[in-house]
């Protein structure tokens, strides 16, 4: 018996007599089970993708590659150090920041903010803050005379009841001595201008200034906190890093976007992983539909399973009957799955319908990412559960005593 006859027996089999009708509407619903698992995996797997891939933007679109920084705490040969890291093969350009925790205060409303100094010459080259730029320019910040500018994040803005071209007050933590004593040191900044990243927590603490008025502000003289470096492959972040450090050398040391963000993309992979066994019991549970209905079948068919073993059918000629005849109910469920997952993953991408709390998730929509890993592993593990599926009641079909099934008949 050659595995054509085999193939041509399990595809009869989907035709049951009308007194078994029940096993057609089982199988049905074991495809629609399966189908219904691989969609719901799929779906859940791109849009978790989507997450970790949205994150990842946001993140970049606000900050550089890798960062350079002195155990000082301060860099003041800083162009000199700008001059050895842009040697490095990897590294397109860099450019020096000063980083403070400072109050903005409008009226009687205040908020916390992490501001950056930035060049605006070159600063915006290592980050793509131009691209999230809502109103103003990054040029204000050029601005010397009168009084400086500031570009603020878009929630910031709404938080503080600004409007591009109002005065807002920046307060330093740090006090410095007046006529009266220690006074908390306080500057006047016209914003300049608002960002919208797509992530509230930037959107709402976060402000950016001119190097210059920021060295000012926080009086740094002729020093920067660090070194901005954007690379040529941001997945290579790690290693041009490892360049950097190797050839700066203490007190010098880097970091890359990958280090800053760690506990965040590790939190997204295990949660991912954690679905992915979660809806996995989705086809589990269909494959038990699956055995259920190949021992209904084998029950029905014992009759033809004894003729065909009197006619010279091995035990393995009938077990893969059957294993056959469970693999097209997965594979078909599992097509039937991978097209409406794929259709339902498109849908959600292009009209982007379900939208999200911004300060909840950080994304004020469903992100879908359609990652052809997924679209490989989560078949591969549907059909190996089904055939998983066919195996015990194929082997009870194959060790069926042809004697005991035709004594009376």
């Amino acid at each position: 018996m050659n595995l054509s006859y085999q193939f041509f027996i399990a595809l009869r089999y989907f035709r049951s007599k009308k007194k078994h009708s029940g096993i057609s509407i089982n199988t049905f619903i074991s495809i629609a089970g399966v189908a219904l698992g691989v969609m719901t995996l799929i779906t859940v797997l791109s849009v978790m993708s989507g997450f970790q891939e949205d994150l990842q933007e946001k993140i970049l679109g606000v900050n550089s590659h890798i960062v350079t920084l002195s155990y000082k705490g301060r860099i003041r040969d800083y162009e000199a150090v700008r001059e050895k890291i842009n040697g490095v093969e990897g590294v397109v350009d860099s450019a020096p920041f000063i980083y403070g925790q400072v109050m903005l205060r409008s009226g009687d409303r205040a908020h916390g903010v992490v501001v950056r100094g930035i060049d605006p010459v070159i600063g915006a080259s290592t980050t793509d803050i131009l691209q999230n730029l809502r109103a103003g320019s990054i040029n204000d910040l050029k601005r010397d005379a009168g009084i400086p500018g500031i570009i603020i994040g878009r929630e910031l803005l709404r938080t503080l009841g600004l409007f591009v071209g109002d005065e807002i007050e920046m307060i330093s933590p740090i006090s410095e001595m007046g006529p009266l004593g220690m006074m908390p040191k306080m500057k006047k900044f016209k914003v300049a201008g608002y960002f919208e990243a797509g992530m509230y927590e930037y959107d709402s603490s976060l402000a950016f200034i001119s190097l210059r008025a920021a060295r000012k502000f926080f009086k740094y003289d002729d020093a920067v906190t660090g070194i901005e470096i954007k690379t040529d492959d941001l997945y290579n972040a790690g290693e041009i890093a490892g360049r950097i450090e190797r050839l700066l050398k203490p007190p010098y040391y880097t970091r890359d976007w990958m280090q800053m963000n760690r506990n965040l993309f590790s939190a997204l992979k295990l949660e991912k992983i954690v679905m992915f066994i979660i809806l996995a019991l989705i086809i589990l549970v269909a494959s038990f539909n699956i055995i259920s209905n190949l021992i209904m079948i084998v029950i029905e068919k014992a009759r033809e399973i004894a003729i065909m073993k009197t006619m010279g059918a091995t035990n393995r000629g009938i077990m893969s009957i059957f294993m056959i005849h469970g693999l097209i109910i997965g594979i078909t469920g599992t097509l039937i799955g991978v097209t409406g997952g794929y259709g339902l993953c498109l849908v959600l991408k292009t009209y982007k319908f379900i939208n999200l709390p911004a300060d909840v998730y950080y994304l004020s929509y469903l992100p879908v990412r359609l990652d052809l890993f997924d679209f490989l592993v989560v078949p591969a593990a549907a059909i190996l559960i089904t055939f998983m599926a066919t195996i015990y009641p194929s082997w009870q079909a194959a060790k069926l005593d042809p004697v005991e099934s035709l004594r009376y008949e």
